[in-house]
């Protein structure tokens, strides 16, 4: 990859990749693609930041039993996060998340529900949603004991669980209680992959276009789905009345002009946001501190908006 607008580290990494010839995620089993990244962690993630303590807990959800795990930081929290990892919505764990929550719970600091919602294609549109949003009311409903008040619940994620995390501000905008604030990193606003981002970055710089449609064909129950805002949050009539918001993106891809024009619609719909643009990073980036130094950057911006946001 010669582009020069690329962090070098950024290059390296796409290099490496394709150096190893690993296989394509659109031609891998959700099965296959999970094994792979689970291997990958450690290298992912990093040297973990020390926090007070990690529990792993599991709740009712509208599924069954839901698995989270709660980041207690060593100061008195001054919130609470509810963290929705990525991975298309058919990858991605707790574990893959746990480097960017450790680093959140202890930055800010604040209480960080990290939650394990289930998996598509086993558990098609609109489970994780449910599972997002069971998990955001519980730990409202439970924040006193996780050192916070319910007045003080945010609710985050990036790439498919950014996504999740605007369909908890949007169901929870008339049943309540609301989030205090959202933190959405490149979010997947909307299925449509002709917007200009993807036709620049939709191949060769980690995340592509046909790897987009395979996580959208094993996420929704049918293609209707789609129009659905819980699934697209773009699509919603109106954003007013949804939490504040942080928006992050990644300048090289596929994703950033999703993050941009749902940035857009929230400012036209009157909702306070901030925009953070991370000049030649690629999607991905913010979870992976063990290859990205710039990640470690994207935390302290992160935890300075919550801290704003929490007091």
């Amino acid at each position: 990859m010669s582009d020069a607008r690329l962090d070098p580290q950024a290059r390296a990494f796409i290099a490496e990749l394709q150096a190893a010839n690993v296989p394509p995620v659109e031609t891998l089993t959700p099965a296959e693609i999970r094994a792979l990244q689970g291997a990958f962690v450690p290298r992912m993630s990093g040297r973990p930041e020390d926090v007070a303590r990690v529990e792993d807990r599991t709740i009712d959800g509208p599924g069954g039993p839901l698995p989270v795990r709660v980041y207690t930081p060593a100061a008195a929290p001054r919130g609470i996060l509810v963290y929705l990892h990525g991975g298309g919505w058919v990858i991605g764990s707790i574990a893959t998340a746990d480097a960017a929550c450790r680093a959140l719970a202890r930055r800010t600091p604040c209480t960080v529900v990290s939650v394990e919602y289930r998996l598509a294609p086993e558990h098609k549109f609109p489970a994780a949603v449910e599972d997002a949003v069971a998990a955001f009311r519980w730990a409202a409903a439970n924040a006193v004991e996780l050192g916070s008040d319910a007045t003080r619940v945010a609710v985050g994620g990036d790439s498919a669980g950014g996504a999740l995390a605007a369909a908890v501000t949007l169901s929870t905008r008339d049943a309540g209680p609301p989030p205090r604030f959202q933190v959405l990193i490149y979010p997947a606003s909307d299925d449509d992959m002709t917007k200009p981002s993807y036709r620049e970055f939709g191949a060769g710089y980690l995340l592509t276009i046909p790897e987009m449609r395979w996580y959208w064909s094993n996420y929704l129950t049918a293609p209707g789905d789609a129009r659905n805002p819980l699934a697209s949050p773009l699509l919603a009539a109106s954003l007013q009345g949804v939490p504040p918001a942080l928006v992050l993106l990644a300048q090289c891809d596929p994703l950033h002009d999703d993050g941009e024009r749902y940035a857009a619609k929230l400012a036209a719909d009157g909702v306070p946001v901030e925009i953070l643009r991370y000049d030649g990073q690629i999607h991905g980036f913010f979870t992976m501190p063990g290859i990205f130094d710039r990640a470690r950057a994207a935390y302290d911006d992160v935890a300075k908006a919550l801290r704003r946001a929490f007091d």
